[in-house]
């Protein structure tokens, strides 16, 4: 892996009187988790960096432990070129607010949004007398 070897090549550079089972504890650190793991579980007591590279390469191919989830896509129609994410068309429906349904307005300016404290009363007399008990 040209990627275990540029990191080994960094770390010697900045630290060389660092060991090398060292060094390989902290490429080990890079590495994400799982496979950082499945790294370790193999080998009981430090080994050579090529030991390391070996099983890296061996997780890799063989699980998909340590591989990147985006994988370009390819048009059929233009004899392999790529379609970048940013030239894909857009199949998307408008958008519709949840509150009122409507694709205008958002969510910071909807009518409805203002209303959710107000109290609507039906009989006008009934706020007067309510009104006239309440001073006595």
């Amino acid at each position: 892996m040209s990627w275990f070897l540029k990191q080994k090549d960094r770390l010697t550079s900045l630290h060389p009187d660092m060991s090398e089972t060292m060094v390989n504890k902290r490429i080990l650190r890079n590495c994400c988790g799982d496979l950082e793991h499945a790294i370790r579980s193999r080998f009981i007591e430090p080994c050579s960096t090529e030991d390391y590279i070996n099983a890296t390469e061996d997780i890799t191919t063989r699980t998909k432990t340590g591989r990147k989830w985006y994988k370009p896509q390819i048009d059929n129609n233009n004899s392999g070129k790529k379609i970048s994410r940013q030239n894909k068309p857009k199949d998307r429906a408008p958008l519709k607010f949840h509150k009122c349904g409507s694709t205008s307005n958002l969510a910071n300016t909807c009518p409805k949004n203002r209303r959710i404290n107000e109290i609507e009363i039906e009989n006008a007399e009934y706020t007067k007398e309510t009104n006239d008990v309440s001073l006595n």
